[in-house]
């Protein structure tokens, strides 16, 4: 670099530093100005009395007790006092790496009928009653903390054996007095044992979660994560994730099973049942991606395509001369549907169905959650002329008292009723009774996981109205149905087999 050069630098930096300077004498110039302004306006030291200084000591103190107040709200929980699930996470990271002890989450069975029934100030105070038993269970140092409306979650550094949390349960299950009412809860739980299965905090919690749904899912008290659950997780994910795109690209399709009508002896109604073939998962069962899809919010798509193809189907049948009614699953999800019933007229419009060529079956287990509802959306179902049957008969505990109003054509009385059926006296009394029962109440009855001539042999004289099984005939494609139609619709339900 030539002597211009350096001297052409320092200038700029020379011209830098002025400016530097001059911009922190009007900066300093500027402050001077405020501060006379302020002591213009100042009173006297003498002035400030002891009175002021102490109110502006109080009003510090205020301020550091509010926020003292917001911090232990912010990781507590307002209605029980628990810490809540950020203030456990932030324990849970404070005694990192958790190598030893034992993580509980546990789960209080349907309380969410407990605000139904009673209401939300009935539920909360239980709430508090089932947390402060929480607490006084642990004599040694535990961390407690609710994780939702009615989740909680224990760390105890000492662990669990299945014998402690079996006393657990039993002593959060012993009665309840809630505003001079009784009241017993259900408890069910998942344990993560540390020392096999520590990792980060989200791993774990993850794999807690994992147990309760065990628990759930099995109907269970007690559920331990197991190695391999993460796994079936993902499982359960790839479904989910994949289900829209296989509904597009055609990996599910519907098979059809006929029925024997008892008394035409021959094929009146066949069931819709899916059918799911992955690409890379295989075949998977509707036993285990329908409830996937209800978890996931999915199965009114899934409802919507079900009903698209048996509308579509029923309507080429009618045009081949084979005429018969589908039955469709639903699930009581769909019912909650507000558009379900102009959703249905539609398409039977559409195709210029009656609506008699569709009939609805629910599951009678999970038609009892919530039996109110579902009566009104039966009603209007009917209204428009669709057959309703009760799927899995005699497995959801259902009180008499409600059957009596239930306003249904059909129940289909579960295959476990079948077990035992040609030997044992006292089972075929049980299905005599229960067929008695339904037909007393007005009901169509279905008898459905005959497989055995001697079982069908025993069912008819017992008057059932028809028969569901391998014994007539096992889910079909509408191609094979089609070219057994002529046995199917005939005399001899013996062709079919």
């Amino acid at each position: 670099m030539d002597r211009f050069g350096l001297l052409s630098i320092t200038c700029i930096v020379l011209i830098l530093l002025l400016a530097a300077v001059f911009w922190r004498f009007l900066v300093c110039r500027r402050q001077l100005m405020k501060l006379r302004l302020s002591a213009n306006h100042q009173p006297n030291e003498s002035d400030l009395t002891v009175s002021s200084m102490s109110q502006a000591l109080l009003q510090s103190e205020q301020m550091l007790s509010q926020l003292q107040l917001q911090l232990h709200q912010a990781g507590h929980d307002k209605l029980t006092g628990l810490g809540n699930r950020l203030s456990m996470k932030r324990k849970l990271a404070e005694q990192m790496p958790l190598e030893k002890g034992s993580l509980v989450l546990l789960d209080i069975y349907r309380f969410r009928y407990v605000n139904d029934l009673f209401g939300f100030s009935f539920g909360d105070e239980l709430l508090k009653q089932i947390s402060s038993r929480i607490e006084a269970n642990f004599l040694e140092p535990a961390t407690i903390a609710r994780m939702n409306e009615d989740e909680f979650i224990i760390y105890s550094p000492s662990g669990f054996t299945d014998a402690d949390l079996t006393t657990l349960i039993a002593y959060l299950q012993q009665a309840y007095r809630v505003f001079d009412s009784p009241i017993s809860v259900r408890i069910q739980l998942g344990h993560l044992g540390l020392e096999r299965f520590h990792a980060d905090i989200s791993t774990m919690l993850r794999r807690l979660d994992l147990a309760l749904k065990k628990a759930k899912v099995l109907d269970i008290g007690i559920a331990h994560y197991s190695a391999g659950d993460d796994a079936v997780q993902l499982r359960d994910v790839s479904i989910i994730n994949s289900l829209a795109k296989a509904l597009q690209d055609g990996e599910l399709y519907m098979v059809y099973q006929p029925k024997q009508n008892c008394v035409a002896n021959s094929c009146t109604q066949v069931e819709a049942l899916m059918r799911w073939k992955h690409k890379t998962l295989g075949v998977i069962s509707p036993a285990e991606f329908i409830p996937l899809a209800e978890y996931a919010g999915m199965i009114d798509m899934v409802s919507q395509w079900v009903l698209d193809q048996v509308v579509l189907q029923q309507s080429k049948w009618r045009q081949m001369g084979i005429v018969l009614q589908v039955a469709v699953n639903l699930s009581t999800q769909d019912l909650k549907n507000q558009s379900l019933l102009e959703e249905i007229e539609a398409r039977l419009t559409k195709y210029q169905l009656p609506a008699n060529a569709l009939s609805i079956e629910l599951t009678e287990s999970k038609l009892m959650e919530d039996i109110d509802n579902a009566v009104i959306a039966i009603n209007k179902l009917r209204n428009i002329g669709v057959d309703i049957a009760i799927d899995d008969f005699g497995t959801g505990h259902s009180s008499l008292a409600y059957l009596k109003y239930l306003p249904v054509d059909e129940v289909k009385i579960d295959k476990a009723f079948i077990e035992g059926l040609d030997t044992d006296e006292h089972a075929r009394h049980i299905m005599d009774t229960s067929i008695r029962l339904a037909k007393g109440l007005g009901f169509k009855v279905t008898v459905e996981g005959v497989e055995t001539e001697l079982v069908r042999q025993i069912l008819i004289p017992m008057g059932v109205d028809k028969i569901q099984g391998d014994i007539f005939a096992k889910p079909l494609t509408s191609t094979d149905l089609e070219m057994r139609w002529p046995q199917l619709s005939g005399i001899s339900p013996g062709a079919t087999r």
